[in-house]
């Protein structure tokens, strides 16, 4: 099975871990309902499913309010950190020069977002010439644009296939993939300007883009590399030849024992090296190389979170249980409360004025200083108003306690949230509140600031 093969094979077994973060995502942005139900045996959302039952379905999204405290305390974290550096230690020119180019904090910002979302962080670390300057660029990477093959280390080292889907424009991709122009610029054209390249009429996936874009499939492969090790006696060198260069040392060998010189000495040892592919969507290569990075390795920087037993869970999807309740409960609330009577007028018929039609008689009624006469009848019966002040109390609780769930199971209290305490909540114990709850998400923390710390080190290995 060749490298564009086992990638479509990679992406395919993540179809799981796209489809639920295309789930946590919507929850976190506030689309809450449009999980599948079944109605009358079809299956909708349970939104539509809410809306035919009569009730309105409503949201109050503490998600979004979990993601921003946290992001939020994290972006508070980066401005502590840069003022006491500063006043310590300066970072290297090129450390420097790289983080205000790509603007990294605000990168790192938007990255955590999508790791307290679908529990994986990407980026992608490349050396080359853009439109800003040739150096070093970091660029976030969309999961739903990634794959690799299955691994468990949570420090990825049993990763042995890694890529990414590109979509880029005609020019950018001649210009990348035929670089010298002529018959081989035609062909990278023609192959990537296909219907099934461009992705015309069809759903994006692995092998089409988006419509106005040309699909190019990245692919880094870990392979096994003979070559010769050698060692010059003479010259007291030592160096690395590929195995098919055996013959011309053997010939080189022969002349140094004419010359009565010593031999070059060798021996055959396997490494293990990236290669790097890009191929049309066809499965076409477009272009092959060993890794031309300082490091050796693949570009890509990633992190699965919590990462047990090669499982990923995110903080978002803890929460989500919570949540869906928390709307059930607001919108039958809301049901009952609209539902209730508020001020239904309940007038006689015997007792209508024959003067008055029964618009003006509520218009009058509505007044606070209309006048409504009616004559009087035996029975007695009078004209009243039903006023029903109907609160679901049970509601009201399980509500309040689902609050305090959402709380204890995200970590971010009120004290996090910068909510204001209670009157008899003392500063110290406001402040021993918000500890524990950056305590509680320290893990979070200390996850990503590996992460960092990873890509740091690979920016660094280009000098």
């Amino acid at each position: 099975m060749n490298s564009f093969n086992q990638a479509y094979k990679a992406w395919a077994q993540l179809a799981t871990f796209r489809a639920n973060r295309l789930r946590y995502k919507n929850y976190t942005y506030g689309r809450q309902w449009e999980d599948p139900a079944e109605y009358q045996g079809r299956i909708i959302t349970e939104g539509e499913r809410s809306l035919k039952m009569g009730r309105r379905p409503m949201t109050n999204n503490l998600i979004r309010r979990m993601v921003k405290s946290i992001v939020g305390r994290f972006r508070h974290r980066l401005i502590t950190d840069a003022d006491n550096t500063r006043d310590k230690t300066e970072p290297s020119p090129g450390m420097a020069e790289t983080a205000r180019r790509n603007m990294l904090d605000e990168l790192d910002c938007r990255m955590l977002e999508e790791f307290l979302i679908s529990g994986c962080a990407i980026q992608r670390v490349v050396n080359e010439r853009r439109h800003g300057g040739t150096g070093v660029w970091v660029d976030n990477v969309d999961p739903d644009r990634f794959f690799c093959n299955a691994y468990s280390d949570p420090r990825g080292f049993d990763i042995e296939l890694i890529g990414q889907l590109h979509d880029m424009s005609l020019r950018e991709a001649v210009a990348r993939f035929a670089p010298e122009g002529g018959r081989e610029a035609e062909r990278v054209a023609s192959l990537l300007t296909s219907p099934c390249a461009t992705g015309a009429g069809l759903r994006p996936g692995f092998f089409s883009g988006s419509d106005d874009k040309c699909r190019v499939i990245e692919v880094w492969t870990l392979e096994a590399d003979s070559s010769l090790r050698c060692h010059d006696p003479e010259k007291g060198e030592l160096f690395t030849l590929s195995e098919t260069s055996a013959p011309r040392l053997r010939d080189f060998n022969l002349k140094r024992r004419q010359q009565s010189l010593r031999e070059v000495k060798s021996r055959p040892v396997t490494t293990l090296t990236w290669q790097c592919r890009w191929y049309a969507p066809d499965g076409t290569l477009l272009m092959s190389r060993p890794s031309p990075y300082p490091h050796r390795s693949h570009p890509f920087v990633v992190k699965h979170y919590p990462m047990t037993a090669g499982e990923t869970h995110s903080p978002v999807e803890d929460v989500i249980d919570q949540q869906r309740y928390i709307n059930r409960i607001i919108t039958l609330i809301d049901h009952i409360m609209s539902a209730s009577a508020k001020g239904v007028l309940l007038f006689p018929v015997d007792q209508k004025p024959e003067n008055l039609s029964w618009e003006q008689i509520a218009e009058r009624w509505a007044n606070p200083a209309g006048l409504l006469p009616y004559v009087p009848s035996l029975t007695g019966n009078a004209p009243q108003q039903i006023i029903n002040n109907s609160r679901p109390e049970n509601a009201y609780s399980l509500l309040e306690l689902e609050l305090k769930l959402m709380d204890q199971v995200s970590g971010v209290n009120g004290a996090l949230d910068g909510r204001t305490p209670e009157t008899a909540t003392s500063a110290a114990l406001y402040g021993a509140q918000t500890e524990n709850a950056t305590i509680a998400l320290l893990d979070v923390f200390a996850a990503f600031d590996s992460f960092r710390s990873r890509r740091d080190a690979m920016i660094a290995s280009f000098g």
